[in-house]
């Protein structure tokens, strides 16, 4: 029984195990705080600054399929990993065509990973705009002479941010349920949602490098396995007693 599990568990691939679990927690918290974020950005521009950002609501679909795609390309990693560890790639690449097919799979795999690396560090950069963005929302919100509603909150000095359709009074926030709306219900909640999706999403760069490496040593051991095999087969010729410690290779 012990030397089964042993043997099970050196067909695990463990480290490429470890990375498809941070980007799977990954992406699923980054697909759930932006849809969350999202939304509520959507809903303070309406009902305070009364316009609405079609493109934020097209996001959201993205955000969804992308997480989806990002979670099956995580569990076709691992099943490479395990066609790549252990046992198990002594009998998968044993032929020709079998190692060939295998380096040419790690190698397109590692293309796709390095262009995705770069996709998420453009998202972290956007991230982090937006939460900055909040975080001084944040701030305006948290001044004392907001919070007993003696002044307005002011974004006229930021018209250029704005669309050309928004009038300058809906560009002040001076009501005190509009300032309650604006900071407790939409700024304070978006920029927690967007505090945590920039994490989630250093954990998704984390775990794409950890792919990277993980699918560079499966190609060596790919490529190499030809030559292992053949110093293997020339210590049986020459030292028949190996035979009975086969395993360790």
């Amino acid at each position: 029984m012990g030397d089964a599990c042993q043997a099970c568990l050196t067909r695990v691939p463990h480290a490429t195990l470890i990375a498809t679990i941070m980007c799977c927690l990954g992406v699923g918290v980054f697909c759930g705080t932006m849809y969350r974020g999202s939304a509520l950005s959507i809903l303070m521009f309406d009902e305070v600054f009364h316009f609405r950002l079609i493109w934020i609501e097209a996001l959201q679909m993205i955000f969804i399929v992308g997480s989806a795609c990002m979670a099956a390309l995580g569990f076709m990693l691992l099943c490479l990993g395990c066609l790549t560890t252990g046992a198990t790639r002594q009998k998968v690449y044993r032929a020709w065509r079998a190692r060939v097919g295998g380096r040419i799979s790690c190698a397109v795999f590692m293309i796709i990973t390095y262009i995705l690396t770069f996709v998420w560090i453009v998202l972290l950069g956007f991230l982090v705009i937006t939460t900055f963005l909040f975080t001084i929302f944040w701030k305006l919100c948290s001044k004392p002479e907001n919070i007993v509603s003696s002044t307005c909150i002011d974004f006229t000095q930021f018209d250029f941010m704005f669309p050309s359709t928004v009038k300058q009074e809906d560009m002040k926030i001076c009501e005190p349920h509009k300032i309650k709306l604006f900071c407790k219900d939409y700024v304070e909640k978006a920029e927690f949602m967007f505090i945590l999706a920039m994490v989630s999403c250093i954990l998704v760069i984390l775990s794409l490098v950890h792919y990277l490496m993980c699918l560079s040593a499966n190609y060596a051991h790919i490529r190499d396995h030809e030559k292992f095999q053949e110093l293997q087969e020339l210590q049986y010729l020459t030292n028949p007693d190996l035979h009975a410690s086969k395993d360790r290779f």
